[in-house]
């Protein structure tokens, strides 16, 4: 009988062996740093390279390394949970491109034991105990936005109707949310940092509202809260507001998800909005995204780039208050920016929407006594630089498995 030579079974095990890791390269096109910036895998792709791997496994038995081979934090996103199933959107990493670094490689590999959760550095939930707050933070800065308990005769004299986003000041990069509310007293620094933003009815730190060319429509708190994923290096979370008033007979209603990644400052948010447009009218609402002054706590100085769509407050707050805060509200690429405006404390950019269309932005604050930025110039190049990342993002350049 003749024998198939050795040689060439060899060649057919090799060929049938199955990949054990994807290589993943990274590209972009600026010259500065970019820290902390997020790369997303779809798992479709990891899918499709490694097929032979269960779906029960795919989610926590991918391990991703650096090209020393260090191990690299990532996390798996499912936003559909309640539904029991491998809805998975994307595998998410972060790199820190040093100044002139444009090209970074990342393999993701098999591993035959569960990969456990990494320490999380973001954090998101409903506070009920707290008239329905729902406060969110990563390892730069907290906020909180004020849902239905606290317009309800529960909240007594702290009652208030309000849309606005809050601002809560961090020192430490571990999170703070649950201590401070627990503590209770988180008005004064004992060492974590502190609120010393005073939100009330205005736009606070990003909150937005519709420009009717004259003055500003808000909606009320928030009705309901659904968390999609919560850590550890993303946390993903939806707001809806009920219909409010337009002007014109419109009334307007908002889903907002926020996207909150370790190490930023700003947070990506996408309001999406259900209208019927007025009847003679061009079908579009202008929406404004507001940042707060703080006149009788704080001396403001303005600054704006109408060309890169942002606009910045940094505020030196008196005692008994303390610091100096800078806050920011950036247009995504794809926004249709409309200008600039002013209504009572509040700085605002627009922006026009068609009925269902999302509006990305992105909005945030940055404390100088957290060590992050020493005066309003560095955070004015934080801003700058954000919207240079935004007009040239990251490109995943090869995905091959191996």
């Amino acid at each position: 009988m003749k024998k198939t030579p050795i040689v060439l079974l060899a060649g057919l095990a090799l060929v049938a062996r199955a990949s054990e890791k994807i290589v993943v390269t990274v590209t972009h096109d600026l010259d500065i740093a970019r820290p902390a910036e997020v790369i997303s895998v779809p798992f479709s792709e990891i899918q499709r390279l490694l097929p032979d791997m269960a779906p029960d496994k795919l989610f926590d038995h991918l391990l991703v390394k650096d090209a020393t081979g260090a191990v690299v934090p990532s996390q798996g996103t499912n936003f559909k949970p309640e539904e029991h199933h491998d809805y998975y959107q994307d595998l998410v990493f972060q790199h820190d491109f040093a100044a002139g670094e444009k090209s970074a490689t990342f393999t993701i590999e098999k591993t035959a034991a569960t990969v456990p959760p990494y320490p999380a550095v973001v954090f998101a939930r409903y506070i009920p105990e707290r008239f329905d707050d729902f406060a969110w933070e990563n390892d730069r800065i907290a906020h909180r936005i004020y849902g239905p308990g606290l317009d309800s005769p529960a909240a007594g004299g702290t009652r208030m109707i309000s849309s606005g986003v809050d601002v809560w000041c961090k020192r430490v990069r571990y999170p703070i949310v649950d201590r401070w509310y627990v503590k209770g007293h988180y008005h004064s620094d004992s060492g974590e940092g502190l609120d010393m933003y005073d939100v009330g009815t205005n736009r606070g730190c990003g909150g937005i509202g519709v420009w009717d060319g004259q003055k500003l429509l808000t909606s009320q708190n928030w009705k309901t809260w659904k968390v999609l994923a919560n850590g550890p290096i993303r946390a993903v979370f939806e707001l809806t507001y009920e219909p409010w008033d337009a002007s014109n007979g419109v009334k307007v209603s908002e889903t907002k998800r926020f996207t909150v990644d370790a190490g930023h400052n700003l947070d990506a948010i996408d309001s999406t909005f259900a209208f019927t447009p007025a009847p003679g009218s061009d079908g579009e609402l202008t929406i404004a995204i507001g940042l707060t002054r703080h006149p009788k706590q704080a001396i403001a100085t303005v600054a704006q780039d109408e060309k890169a769509a942002w606009i910045s407050l940094w505020e030196d707050f008196k005692a008994p208050m303390s610091g100096n805060l800078g806050t920011g509200a950036i247009l995504g690429s794809a926004a249709r920016f409309a200008g600039l405006a002013e209504t009572g404390s509040d700085r605002l950019i627009l922006a026009k929407v068609k009925p269902g269309e999302t509006l990305r932005y992105y909005a945030g604050a940055g404390w100088k006594q957290s060590g992050d930025f020493s005066s309003m110039d560095d955070w004015i190049i934080y801003l700058t630089a954000w919207a240079q990342r935004l007009a040239s993002p990251i490109k995943i350049a090869k995905l091959e498995a191996r």
